[in-house]
């Protein structure tokens, strides 16, 4: 399995230092890795070869190796695959409201309790944002990819992954303005750069799908 650092981590760790919000980073990177490891072992379950895991700079990302057998199945028996995804990708979430469970009900100091609670609300609810490749993108494009098929997936989710960005960033501008957190600011930049990224992607599948059947090959 292969490991990669996204280098844009430290100069959130050097923002995040400099603003004294280190400590609610760290906790944010600790439980981001639980979280993952909820996948990890989602994936494994459902029989997944581990492929990447990537450091970025709000938490961790893990990719799975998919077999060419899974692609060649039938369409009842490849719907599986989406399924195993779906699965996965909703292990990471479950696992931070495990965890907020267990620690709502230990004898743990007031404060440190809240801040655990708070950092894996903030994990949870961040992954379940209906963008790609966030855990909720993925689970919404499992989902689209069974009733409308990979392409018409690809097309929607990119289509939702746009519009939840820019409508995140239009009321986080406006809070940015009363709360003056750096965190947010730094949250709108990093969404922003997922959308492009994944576009980029998107338009680039859609000229090969557009070659493909102009040359006749499908």
């Amino acid at each position: 399995m292969r490991f990669r650092i996204d280098l844009k981590i430290f100069i959130f760790l050097i923002i995040f230092y400099f603003t004294k919000q280190i400590e609610l980073y760290a906790f944010i990177m600790f439980f981001a890795f639980i979280h993952e490891l909820g996948h990890l072992t989602a994936g494994l379950i459902m029989g997944m070869k581990p492929e990447k895991i990537e450091l970025m700079p709000f938490g961790f990302s893990i990719s799975f190796k998919i077999s060419v057998k899974e692609y060649n199945k039938k369409i009842k028996k490849g719907n599986m695959l989406e399924i195993k995804k779906i699965i996965v990708a909703m292990a990471g979430p479950i696992t931070n409201f495990i965890i907020i469970l267990i620690t709502d009900r230990l004898n743990l100091d007031i404060i440190k309790s809240i801040t655990i609670i708070y950092t894996n609300f903030l994990i949870m609810i961040f992954n379940l944002l209906p963008i790609y490749p966030l855990d909720g993108g993925r689970i919404l494009k499992g989902i689209l990819h069974i009733n409308l098929g990979k392409r018409g997936a690809e097309k929607y989710i990119n289509v939702i992954s746009k519009i939840v960005v820019l409508t995140i960033i239009a009321i986080s501008s406006i809070l940015i303005l009363y709360i003056h957190n750096i965190a947010i600011f730094l949250i709108d930049i990093y969404l922003l750069y997922l959308m492009v990224k994944e576009d980029l992607k998107y338009k680039k599948r859609r000229y090969i799908y557009k070659k493909v059947l102009e040359n006749g090959i499908i």
